[in-house]
């Protein structure tokens, strides 16, 4: 049965199967049954495909709450967006649903048993691509406008027992929504409780533009190469999975994407601080085509840039642990005891060592006040350029394409009429015309 719903968020579609909404829009949702984060419904032109779940907000007709909220936080919309990448977003892409790899149950499986059915194709990639939270000098990246992943169950326990501590509070005083996630609240509030060992700190110091992390003391970098297409189950199910060869140990692991994106889950719901870009997205068809693991591997490559570019995230246990376990024991023991930690959400602050120079409140209040303006202009800006190209790219592969194509064929009909004059022809010149026409 047909449901009404309301837009949260603007959406650009990049694909065939996707369909653009506009805040505030008015839809028709043809099931409230989410496909692994999207929903299937019509907009207010009559378009009809996919577009995320976390976008919208179903409308009920009872009394009292009149929707469905399946956005669990503000991260999931590109203007509402957890990183200030989309690379990127992951950075134009098709879209983050999950059409692969989420159907398995047997995580922990990630490497055994496989076999190589085909040949690496792909070439080292290069780095770049740092932070820019916290002031972090470093170049922005754009934004990707893919849809926001919903939260697997673990996520939701987590985020339930963060509840417990005192993460939520009903007096909103977060000015950055757009990139800080919930718990800032409650520890400004002073209603999470304290621990009574902290096992982990990260430090942040005064630098020449401000309070910045401190750098990382052992910076390392990590390539990503190889996609390789394997088997396992005899063949009944493949995959792909990426050599990963970080140069701090100069050892190769291999992970397939369904391990960056527990990763990505992991920092998403431990640093509610530091803006963590997408990963590049998930398609429904031809996620074996070489174009879309080479596009894919491009991606990752900036990610895991981003990644070890960054001075806090670079050193987190659970990076670490993905970056340099082998041994498959060992990798569900260090799984298991990164999806225990209870430094995540509001109690990630407490990890937190601040300078001790007095700062001038009034200094603070006008660089956060300029930073919000400069966000906010820059949302609006990349949405817009975003339009505008994605526009313009609509009208090179349609109406343009064809008018270039008559003036290309009005200038082989040149270069045809000189070859009926051979005595005054120019071969020289008639090929020239004629390679011109094809270009």
């Amino acid at each position: 049965m047909a449901l009404k719903a309301r837009a949260l968020y603007n959406f650009q579609s990049e694909n065939k199967e996707e369909i653009s909404i506009q805040e505030n829009e008015e839809l028709v949702i043809f099931s409230e049954n989410s496909l692994d984060g999207w929903l299937q419904g019509q907009n207010s032109r009559g378009e009809t495909g996919l577009f995320p779940a976390s976008y919208v907000e179903i409308l009920r007709s009872r009394s009292g709450s009149n929707y469905t909220d399946y956005s669990s936080s503000p991260v999931g919309s590109p203007g509402h967006d957890s990183s200030l990448y989309s690379a990127s977003p992951n950075p134009g892409i098709s879209y983050q649903g999950s059409f692969e790899d989420d159907d398995d149950d047997d995580w922990d499986d990630w490497d055994d048993a496989c076999t190589v059915v085909e040949e690496p194709r792909s070439a080292p990639g290069t780095n770049g691509h740092p932070s820019p939270s916290l002031q972090y000098p470093a170049p922005y990246g754009h934004h990707q406008h893919a849809g926001y992943r919903p939260k697997p169950a673990l996520e939701r326990q987590d985020s339930m027992s963060s509840s417990k501590r005192g993460s939520v509070v009903g007096r909103n005083l977060n000015r950055f929504s757009c990139f800080v996630r919930s718990g800032v609240e409650a520890f400004i509030l002073g209603d999470v409780p304290l621990m009574s060992k902290i096992a982990e700190t990260y430090c942040i110091e005064m630098g020449s533009r401000g309070p910045q992390w401190r750098a990382n003391p052992h910076p390392f970098i990590c390539s990503v190469e190889d996609p390789t297409k394997q088997t396992k189950f005899k063949g009944i199910k493949s995959y792909i999975s990426y050599k990963l060869t970080p140069s701090n140990i100069n050892s190769p692991v291999y992970r397939r994407y369904k391990h960056f994106d527990w990763l990505y889950n992991r920092l998403l719901h431990k640093f509610t601080v530091i803006s963590v870009p997408h990963l590049p997205e998930k398609q429904a068809t031809g996620r074996f085509e070489e174009d879309f693991i080479e596009k894919r591997k491009r991606r990752l490559i900036l990610w895991m840039e981003h990644m070890t570019s960054h001075p806090v995230l670079s050193q987190y246990e659970g990076f670490q642990h993905f970056l340099c376990c082998r041994d498959e024991k060992q990798w569900k023991l260090g799984k298991r005891r990164a999806e225990k930690d209870e430094m995540v959400g509001a109690s990630f602050l407490l990890t937190i060592q601040i300078p001790t120079e007095h700062q001038d409140l009034q200094d603070v209040e006008d660089r956060v006040d300029a930073f919000k303006a400069f966000s906010k202009k820059m949302d609006d800006s990349v949405l817009q350029l975003t339009n505008v190209a994605s526009e313009l790219v609509r009208k090179h592969v349609g109406g343009f394409r064809k008018e270039f194509q008559k003036l290309g064929n009005a200038f082989q009909a040149i270069s045809h009429s000189f070859h009926m004059d051979p005595p005054y022809s120019l071969d020289a010149l008639n090929n020239a015309i004629s390679h011109t026409g094809k270009t």
